[in-house]
């Protein structure tokens, strides 16, 4: 399930073939000119209408924390972004404060179970993600991150998902420790785990974050970096053709 970060994105992604795509919280602040986590709730929305407009495959949106602390706030962001044509949204545990980065156990609990029953009341079936967000904050504590996600699991989620495991040892364990689908984050993984690794350990969903939008920037800021320091243009020798592009947008 990769993770386009605009309308052209998305459709090029549906037009190879993919079955479904996410919306990339990072990727959408970097492609409108800031940084992660300054996007306010309207830009989210109107990010994850745009990309559920782009194409006909499901649509996860990444609502980031819900855009507030108390589950009402929670509740309100899942009924609102089941109004703009996605299938699934996310709702992570993390505070969005560098002295707090992880809500307490009870609250995110609530938080989760406040999104799951406005997610039952959307009028279809929109699948909640909930996400523990320990190892992307430096707390590697594997211990925590299952109970969580157990919890998470009875409070009526969906899908489990704790961004930043890297280990195979690591993934198994949540696997086995829940009775939900699991989705792994790709893109920084130890070497050897690739789909069809995954897909034996029992990972049911595997989306790689904001990495295809840090690939591109990077063929961007290396093409820059040729023009400013060499004044050269080699790189748009093995850019894509305009035709070829232009017949995947037809």
């Amino acid at each position: 399930m990769p993770n386009p970060w605009d309308a052209g994105s998305a459709h090029l992604l549906a037009k190879l073939g993919f079955e479904a795509l996410a919306t990339t919280s990072a990727g959408f602040a970097f492609s409108a000119g800031r940084r992660d986590g300054t996007t306010t709730r309207d830009d989210m929305l109107a990010h994850a209408r745009c990309i559920a407009a782009a194409t006909a495959l499901p649509v996860s949106a990444d609502m980031e924390n819900g855009f507030g602390d108390d589950p009402d706030a929670v509740a309100e962001a899942i009924r609102l972004v089941a109004g703009t044509g996605v299938a699934g949204a996310s709702i992570e545990d993390a505070t969005g404060r560098e002295g707090d980065p992880i809500h307490a156990k009870a609250l995110a609990v609530e938080r989760v179970r406040a999104a799951a029953e406005a997610a039952r009341s959307a009028g279809f079936a929109l699948v909640l993600t909930a996400r523990a967000e320990n190892f992307l904050h430096g707390r590697h504590d594997l211990a925590d991150t299952i109970a969580r996600l157990q919890s998470y699991q009875e409070a009526g989620a969906d899908v489990l998902y704790a961004p930043g495991l890297r280990t195979r040892a690591e993934i198994e364990t949540v696997v086995r420790s829940v009775d939900r689908p699991v989705n792994v984050l790709a893109g920084s993984l130890e070497p050897g785990l690739d789909v069809a690794a995954l897909s034996a350990i029992g990972v049911r969903r595997i989306s790689i974050g904001s990495a295809l939008a840090r690939a591109a920037l990077t063929t961007l800021l290396s093409a820059a970096g040729e023009m400013r320091e060499r004044g050269t243009f080699d790189f748009a020798q093995g850019a894509t053709s305009y035709r070829d592009l232009s017949l995947l947008f037809d």
